[in-house]
């Protein structure tokens, strides 16, 4: 998908909000947990609920790869599920991917090519030769780690150097020798408040992924004043706060109504652009 057809695809559905698809099976409702493929289960019931709400949907890999080939097996379900009922959503898989050269270029064809997702979470600390082979692909996105919402963000991301230029903003000056904003988002913490005008600063076109809005905390409105532009730029990430909503058999419309309430907060921003 590219940047025109995800635009369309906001404002159409007057939304930009991202269904982290997150499965831990020691969480989802018990009835759930005694199917055959649970984690498949769960998250189809997830992804029908809220495919209306939300523009993209983001599997966490870590999720499925901890239950082994079997969770793999139903990690590609989903994807396959979101690609045939859903074509229209953006599918990101957070992997946070980056290693030299040659090992990127396998993860690209593992994620681009035999997967065929849209974008793909990179870490950028080993440099251009870590990054590149993801931005080879057409219409393919690389979503470079930059201010994370984690506690820990601010060990190593806020250091500055003997300039006083902060690590994250390094990171954000340096990639952009490498893609564009037609191939390259960032992620950027929405527990990080305020920082969100210093990104912008540096990165003012691109579209920033957005994590930590509900379960941890972030702010809708303080990410949107600080970070929207006119064609929105922005990917809101919602996980916990939506696909762990209700433990019980209403999970599902819980989901969907969690959903809404953020679409509809969602349709308000995009009102003032």
């Amino acid at each position: 998908m590219n940047r025109k057809q995800l635009i369309n695809q906001i404002f159409t559905k007057k939304s930009f909000l991202c269904v982290g698809l997150d499965p831990d099976i020691k969480k989802i409702p018990e009835h759930i947990r005694k199917s055959e493929r649970p984690i498949f289960e769960f998250n189809k019931a997830i992804i029908d609920a809220t495919a209306e709400y939300c523009v993209a949907y983001k599997p966490n890999l870590a999720f499925y790869e901890c239950l082994g080939v079997k969770g793999i097996s139903e990690f590609e379900d989903t994807v396959n599920y979101i690609k045939k009922f859903y074509p229209e959503h953006f599918i990101i898989a957070d992997a946070k991917r980056g290693d030299i050269g040659n090992t990127s270029s396998m993860y690209a064809r593992t994620f681009f090519e035999e997967y065929d997702i849209d974008a793909l979470t990179v870490a950028p600390y080993m440099g251009e030769d870590s990054v590149k082979p993801f931005l080879e692909y057409k219409d393919k996105w690389v979503i470079l780690l930059a201010l994370t919402s984690n506690m820990g963000s601010h060990d190593f991301q806020l250091t500055e150097d003997a300039s006083g230029e902060r690590l994250f903003e390094k990171v954000l000056k340096k990639s952009q020798e490498w893609g564009d904003d037609e191939n390259m988002m960032y992620v950027v913490g929405a527990t990080q408040g305020t920082m969100f005008k210093a990104i912008r600063k540096y990165a003012p076109n691109h579209f920033l992924l957005v994590p930590g809005v509900g379960a941890q905390g972030g702010n809708l409105q303080e990410v949107c004043k600080y970070g929207i532009i006119d064609d929105c730029g922005l990917l809101v990430n919602s996980s916990r706060g939506i696909i762990y909503a209700s433990s019980n058999e209403d999970f599902a419309d819980i989901a969907a109504k969690k959903a809404k309430e953020i679409q509809m907060q969602m349709e308000v921003e995009l009102s003032r652009i």
